[in-house]
């Protein structure tokens, strides 16, 4: 089996208030097989959406290429905005070599309440998904439980991007189950009725759009 691990520690600015939370990224960050217009950095797989979504959401120009200015040029949004990223799968074992969050086995899971406690001007965590098997908000869950700490999350809106809260230490926490940046949660975004009233409005509005739409108030 492949040994899946994340090639990146987690990236949090001193003046964090926000934590992006996702699972791994594609194996050839792992491998380090690259691809030209792959960021070397999180989130920076050419086929992820995340920073065309904020690259559009905060006018950035980002580069999409394998350069240290790239990479650069994404920290400095992170340490601008105050926002970190720590995924919370540490490895995972896969039969096939993909990016398929469902192909993830014997998953090991990054303390992410440690972090927390760490981090003590984190308010918001940011899952790129949600408590779909192998998503990160059902991962944290996960985390939780295997704690075995009184922690529960609490259901402020279950309508999409769902927001819970739960309390670390007397402190208040939110977590939002953002829309995933990827094209496989393209088909979920089409059902949705949102979507289908915008797009009926406006012929051109798209998924990249919606997930513009959606992430503005949270970034």
């Amino acid at each position: 089996m492949f040994h899946h691990t994340h090639p990146y520690e987690p990236f949090i600015p001193e003046n964090a208030t926000k934590l992006i939370v996702g699972t791994l990224p594609p194996p050839r960050f792992t491998t380090g097989a690259l691809k030209p217009d792959d960021v070397n950095f999180c989130y920076g797989s050419r086929d992820g959406l995340l920073w065309p979504v904020l690259d559009k959401l905060f006018d950035l120009n980002l580069k999409y290429e394998n350069t240290e200015e790239a990479i650069l040029q994404r920290k400095r949004f992170l340490e601008k905005r105050g926002i970190g990223i720590c995924d919370v799968v540490e490895s995972s074992r896969r039969d096939k070599i993909d990016a398929s969050d469902l192909g993830m086995q014997l998953v090991e899971l990054r303390d992410i309440i440690g972090i927390l406690r760490i981090n003590l001007n984190i308010n918001t965590l940011l899952f790129t998904g949600g408590n779909s098997k192998n998503g990160p908000e059902y991962f944290f869950r996960r985390h939780l439980k295997d704690l075995e700490e009184d922690i529960k999350l609490k259901v402020i809106s279950n309508e999409v991007p769902r927001v819970h809260q739960f309390v670390l230490d007397g402190r208040l926490i939110n977590t939002v189950s953002l829309t995933a940046p990827s094209g496989s949660a393209n088909r979920a975004i089409g059902s949705m009725d949102l979507y289908k009233s915008i797009k009926t409005k406006n012929p051109e509005f798209n998924t990249i759009d919606f997930r513009i739409l959606q992430y503005k108030g949270y970034f």
